[in-house]
């Protein structure tokens, strides 16, 4: 285990190829600028450095996961337009090229912003106790990410209801509707993220990358167009996987029935 950044409103720590960043901002870890553009550096690193495979977002206590956007700090002068740094909003809105599995980790409320924030993770986990609402309508504003993402995850009507009334909903309803993978107990979501973090771990990077590229070019196309770039390499992650000591093990594994052991390259 190392511990990387130990001060301020992030915490982080690295086991294995694992890197756990924990939102530690108390009362009830609201996001202002500079609280997400140090995010932004930590996921843009965790991005960058080969030696990590996967993250874990989760937040210190137990009653807030995320409610977004600080409005303290909007009152006291950040910008709701301002500069949120290389990832957007939370580090992880609008980070480019970012080819690895992201796991969150629910505890307790889990609203506007932060649930815009949960979103943008490849898979959530939550507590029985988590809370999630989408309430910006209530105060004048849209849930911009949000109005983006839900419809394109959950059926149109639900969306629509949890935008357009910013009704509170539990993790019950939020797994029936398929935005999270499992809920748990509060004190076994700690375990049930590393063991899914380990899981992943244990997977060929190449293909985790290549899948993030394509489902993420592939909101924009259409089927066959999307098909064509993957089947002709014009994606960077596709072609590097294709041509890869991975790709190759892979298929030297099945046919000799072992697991393989993936590198990376």
């Amino acid at each position: 285990m190392m511990e990387m950044l130990t001060d301020g409103p992030i915490r982080t720590r690295i086991e294995g190829a694992v890197l756990e960043v924990t939102l530690d901002r108390p009362k009830a870890n609201a996001i202002d600028l500079a609280t997400s553009r140090i995010m932004g550096e930590v996921f843009r690193d965790f991005r960058d450095d080969s030696a990590l495979r996967v993250a874990i977002l989760r937040a210190a206590g137990e009653k807030f996961f995320c409610p977004g956007w600080d409005l303290k700090a909007a009152a006291g002068g950040d910008a709701v337009d301002g500069d949120y740094g290389v990832g957007g909003f939370g580090g992880l809105q609008e980070l480019p090229h970012l080819n690895k599995p992201v796991i969150a980790a629910v505890n307790g409320i889990c609203c506007g912003g932060g649930l815009e924030l949960a979103l943008s993770c490849d898979l959530i986990l939550a507590s029985d106790t988590a809370q999630f609402a989408l309430p910006e309508i209530r105060s004048g504003t849209v849930a911009d990410a949000a109005s983006i993402k839900l419809p394109k995850r959950i059926p149109y009507h639900v969306a629509m209801d949890l935008l357009l009334t910013g009704r509170w909903f539990d993790a019950g309803e939020a797994l029936r509707w398929g935005l999270l993978r499992e809920v748990c107990a509060p004190e076994e979501l700690a375990d049930r993220t590393w063991a899914l973090a380990r899981h992943l771990e244990s997977g060929p990077p190449l293909v985790y990358a290549a899948i993030k590229e394509i489902v993420r070019e592939a909101e924009a196309m259409r089927f066959q167009d999307m098909l064509n770039r993957v089947t002709r390499r014009q994606l960077a992650t596709v072609d590097r996987l294709y041509g890869s000591e991975d790709l190759l093990e892979g298929q030297t594994a099945f046919a000799e029935k072992r697991d393989p052991v993936w590198t990376g390259r």
